[in-house]
């Protein structure tokens, strides 16, 4: 046996989730009731001008080393006039060294150089 007071309160239930129903929508078309973040990046542009810009830095740091190239250069060659004043007799000898001496130095700034000019152009 049934109650009218059952049948009525299914009644309302039924009503309730037909009302409700239409609201429930797929989970392809939810959207969060929370704002979302998004990840943001930098656009290419910028990214290939500050990686330009870490090569030319890069660059700058490695050719420094040709200035320390040119002062060993220098020290070689005052070596050089500093012990003929002393002993002109080792005249040839000092001369060998000296080519030495300037061929070792001048090599150390070239591979500077060199590095600079991978940095800028092979990377």
């Amino acid at each position: 046996v049934v109650s009218t007071q059952s049948t009525g309160y299914a009644a309302r239930l039924c009503t309730r989730v037909s009302v409700a129903r239409p609201l429930i929508q797929p989970l392809a078309s939810v959207q969060p009731v929370f704002a979302v973040r998004t990840f943001q990046t930098t656009p290419k542009v910028l990214d290939e001008s500050l990686e330009q810009a870490c090569k030319f830095i890069g660059a700058g740091c490695a050719t420094v080393g040709v200035a320390g190239a040119g002062a060993g250069i220098g020290t070689v060659f005052g070596s050089l006039v500093e012990g003929y004043a002393r002993n002109p007799s080792l005249k040839t000898q000092l001369f060998s060294y000296c080519v030495l001496g300037f061929a070792l130095s001048e090599a150390m700034g070239l591979f500077c150089l060199m590095i600079a000019f991978m940095i800028l152009f092979a990377l």
